[in-house]
C-alpha cells in the first residue's frame, strides 16, 4: 500500500489549478458562488489524496465548495461546519468504485466512475432523480466543471425545474435537496404535478440505493 501524502505534498503553490477554477466560475457574471473553505481544509484534501494541481484538489483546499446556478448545482470541496458537506466525509462508507463529487437541488447525484458504473474510467457520470440509471457525461473532472460553470444548465435539466424553483432552492440548505412524490422515476406525469417537500440529501441518495437494490433483487428472484 502506497504511503499517504502529507499536506506540504498536496499543496502545488507552482501549478496550483486555483486560477483556473476562479476563472470559469467568473466567466458568467453571479452564477458560482464559491464558498470559504473550511478550517478543515487541509484534512480533507488529505482525506482525498489529490494535489491542488488539479482542480480537484484546488477546489478542497480553497473552498467550501462551489454552487452555482441559484444554489441548484453543488460542487463539494472541503465543507463547512453545519453547513455543506465535505468531499471526503460524503465519500466515507459511500465510494465503492466511484466517488461522490456534486449534486443538484433535484436529488441527482454526480460521480467519477472508477470502473464500477459501466462507463470510462475516470469520467463523471450523472444519476438522475428521474432514472434508476448512471449515465456518462462522457468527459472528466474538468470537463464536468466546465460544464457546470458555462454550460447550458437549463437545457439540461428543462423537465426538472418547476414554477418559482429559484427562490425556493436559494433558500434551501446545501444538504438538503427536494423530494417528489410519486417518485420521479415513475410514470406519473410532469414535475408541475407531484408534491415536493425538501429532504435531506442522504436520504435521497439511501432511497434510490435502496430501489436499485429492491429490483436487481427481483430480476436475480426471477
Amino acid at each position: 500500500m502506497a504511503e499517504m501524502k502529507q499536506l506540504p505534498d498536496l499543496i502545488n503553490h507552482q501549478e496550483s489549478a486555483l486560477q483556473f477554477v476562479q476563472a470559469l466560475c467568473c466567466r458568467i457574471p453571479g452564477r458560482c458562488e464559491m464558498l470559504p473553505p473550511s478550517p478543515l481544509a487541509g484534512d480533507a484534501l488529505i482525506a482525498t489524496q489529490v494535489t491542488t494541481r488539479s482542480p480537484m484538489g484546488a477546489i478542497i483546499y480553497h473552498t467550501g465548495g462551489i454552487v452555482i446556478d441559484h444554489r441548484w448545482l453543488r460542487i463539494l470541496g472541503s465543507g463547512r461546519p453545519a453547513e455543506f458537506r465535505s468531499l471526503p466525509d460524503w465519500n466515507r462508507d459511500k465510494a465503492n468504485g466511484f466517488w461522490l463529487v456534486a449534486d443538484d437541488a433535484a436529488g441527482g447525484f454526480f460521480a467519477l466512475d472508477g470502473g464500477v458504473l459501466g462507463f470510462e474510467p475516470g469520467h463523471v457520470c450523472y444519476w438522475a432523480p428521474d432514472s434508476l440509471e448512471w449515465m456518462s457525461l462522457k468527459g472528466g473532472y474538468s470537463e464536468f466543471l466546465t460544464w457546470a460553470c458555462t454550460g447550458d444548465l437549463a437545457e439540461f435539466y428543462e423537465d426538472l425545474r418547476w414554477a418559482g424553483w429559484q427562490d425556493e432552492v436559494r433558500s434551501m440548505p446545501l444538504d438538503r435537496c427536494m423530494g417528489f412524490y410519486p417518485f420521479l422515476w415513475t410514470e406519473a406525469g410532469g414535475i408541475e404535478q407531484r408534491r415536493r417537500a425538501t429532504v435531506p440529501v442522504q436520504e435521497a441518495l439511501d432511497l434510490k440505493v435502496d430501489v436499485l437494490r429492491q429490483l436487481t433483487s427481483n430480476k436475480v428472484d426471477e
